[in-house]
């Protein structure tokens, strides 16, 4: 999506939208200009807030076109889902490459601030507000978006457990908790943007978050 702002993202497959039944037409639109759309959408409106008339005046089509390129509404929203995760900044690349777990955390956590505040996306994070409150209908709409956050939180705890074995943090260090407590600030930080709150305001409950981290990490 164009001036996407860097928003953290994770290398975590998406499962593939349904297979759209063959209609015997040429599609009408754009599609990648339809996911783009449709991902505004439902970052700003959420999965079920986001109706399908919502996304037809969007993007301009009748709903044969979104059934015939994308199966469904869930299937448009799992393309505009992987549209979002390949956003310029990856948490896999960016908890891969730091130089400690510390940095990792610091890095997902300003990634976060900035993305989340955005000023020319809808402010928060689609993987953490999407489908908040869904529906039993939805539910596995919900479930492959936590099983997303949860493979961030994993990649994190895996490079903690590393810093530990390695001595940059000390034997005691919980990986667990260290690496749910980043994600959980991360979600917050997510609710906090989109009540309103500043970049400035941001920035400085995540600086408090790295508090947290036990004495001897870097940095």
């Amino acid at each position: 999506m164009k001036n996407q702002a860097a928003v953290p993202t994770t290398g975590t497959s998406v499962p593939a939208p349904a297979r759209p039944r063959p209609r015997g037409r040429p599609l009408s639109f754009d599609r990648e200009q339809a996911v783009d759309r449709a991902l505004r959408l439902f970052w700003a409106q959420g999965y079920e807030g986001t109706t399908l008339s919502d996304l037809t005046a969007a993007l301009g089509v009748a709903p044969s076109s979104i059934y015939a390129a994308f199966g469904d509404k869930q299937g448009l929203f799992l393309a505009a889902v992987e549209r979002y995760l390949a956003g310029p900044v990856r948490s896999e690349t960016l908890i891969r490459e730091a130089p400690t777990a510390r940095e990792a955390a610091q890095g997902l956590l300003q990634a976060a601030v900035v993305g989340f505040t955005g000023p020319s996306t809808p402010r928060g994070c689609l993987l953490a507000s999407a489908a908040i409150a869904c529906s039993e209908a939805a539910r596995d709409v919900q479930e492959t978006l936590a099983g997303l956050r949860r493979g961030i939180e994993a990649q994190l705890r895996q490079k903690i457990q590393l810093d530990i074995r390695q001595g940059r943090l000390p034997r005691d260090a919980d990986a667990a908790a260290l690496a749910a407590h980043t994600m959980a600030v991360i979600q917050g930080l997510s609710t906090l943007a989109r009540d309103g709150a500043s970049r400035a305001a941001l920035g400085r409950v995540a600086a408090l978050a790295l508090r947290c981290w036990p004495p001897g990490a870097p940095g």
